[in-house]
């Protein structure tokens, strides 16, 4: 049997491998703590779940248009209007089979071989797998941990080349939890604008945000901006409906357009039942996210205290998401291991925690730590890395 050379270039997913190892463990009988997950630990609220049995009950469970349900399109585009301040017309919205095939589905219908794409990391570890799929190259460009995970104009300005196509901004960040300010996403925007780069806007956690700062899409800054941007979203986050898999994308009509036209011939269109659940998701006047925001803020405030404590482990305060992103540098060099995938494979060994090596985010000196989970096991975890890190001091 033979497997293409694109699949080949693939670097399996390190959160899933960690999550599986942990799953295995538990398995067996082990008290594994894992903070490697990238949802919710929140049920999909009831009404949304009385949403899609309703839809079930009525019959609404045949094909749909491959770019969505009218209605949930019409949705979104009140969802743009009331949060982003955004105007979409429905030919610019395509509904999804979850935000990463948004992201999947647009590299394919703008990128050709050879194509570069800009992806500053710490990333999220599917960018540049997806670019490298639809035949693109991806080229990294580290945003510093001394700039707040933040790539800068100049960075981006020395970057492109004749070949490049795009730039991907993720605000709020997954791994880093941090975000761009209206000022900088502006600078970013202007540079995009000069060099006509494609701006790719993954907004999937917008509303988990834990300051006072505002969430801001690059593309509500200017209608030049807008018309140079892709913006991509979903409901996984927002409504912890992660398993259900809606997303969507909007931007430009002829990008939409080629989008639409590449799921009808894939996934034929996102799940009837799941769009029905979406809807009532986005009619509902309540938030989920409200009490959402106040359990995450409790738990972020907690763990990044106790993990401030911990010998050389240091930590940037993130402003969204739901991720901490330390640097572990020192505390992987005095415990006398070489990489801090090594240092955190043997974190799991003996302590069950399973946390995620930054080297799958291109941060290879930091590890990412989920505080889905509750306040009782993000406790006792930091408990288990300080012992850990304390047993190992070399």
């Amino acid at each position: 049997m033979h497997i293409s050379n694109r699949v080949k270039t693939l670097t399996p997913s390190t959160t899933l491998a960690i999550t599986a190892k942990a799953k295995q463990l538990k398995l067996e009988g082990y008290d594994v703590i894992g903070l490697g997950a990238g949802e919710p630990d929140f049920n999909t609220p009831e009404y949304i779940l009385h949403a899609a049995k309703n839809a079930m009950d009525q019959g609404l469970t045949k094909y749909t248009p491959a770019g969505g349900v009218a209605d949930l399109k019409q949705a979104i585009i009140q969802k743009f209007s009331n949060d982003n301040q955004l105007e979409y017309k429905p030919t610019e919205v395509i509904v999804t089979t979850g935000a990463k095939h948004a992201l999947y589905t647009l590299f394919q219908v703008i990128l050709n071989d050879g194509d570069e794409v800009i992806v500053p990391s710490p990333y999220w570890v599917s960018y540049p797998e997806q670019v490298k799929l639809a035949g693109g190259q991806p080229v990294i460009l580290e945003a510093t941990e001394e700039n707040n995970f933040k790539l800068t104009p100049s960075q981006l300005e020395t970057s492109i080349t004749e070949k490049t196509k795009a730039l991907i901004i993720n605000s709020p960040s997954n791994p880093t939890g941090m975000m761009y300010s209206e000022d900088e996403l502006r600078q970013l925007g202007e540079v995009c604008l000069k060099h006509d780069v494609l701006i790719i806007s993954d907004e999937i956690y917008e509303k988990l945000i834990y300051t006072d700062d505002a969430h801001i899409s690059i593309a509500q800054l200017s209608n030049e901006l807008k018309a140079q941007t892709v913006v991509i979203n979903g409901l996984s986050k927002s409504h912890a409906m992660t398993g259900w898999r809606i997303g969507y994308a909007a931007g430009p009509e002829m990008i939409i357009n080629a989008m639409t036209n590449l799921a009808s011939h894939s996934t034929s269109n996102p799940t009837s039942i799941a769009q029905y659940a979406a809807l009532a998701a986005y009619q509902e006047e309540k938030d989920p996210t409200i009490e959402m925001r106040k359990v995450f803020t409790d738990r972020l405030n907690t763990l990044y205290d106790l993990l401030e404590e911990i010998p050389g482990i240091t930590c940037l305060k993130p402003k969204g998401a739901f991720y901490l992103f330390p640097n572990v540098t020192e505390a992987v060099k005095n415990n006398g291991f070489k990489t801090v995938d090594d240092w955190v494979a043997a974190l799991l060994e003996e302590e069950k925690v399973a946390i995620v090596p930054g080297s799958g985010f291109g941060a290879p000196n930091n590890i990412r730590l989920s505080y889905a989970t509750s306040k009782e096991q993000l406790i006792e975890a930091a408990a288990r890395i300080k012992r850990f890190v304390e047993k190992h001091q070399a």
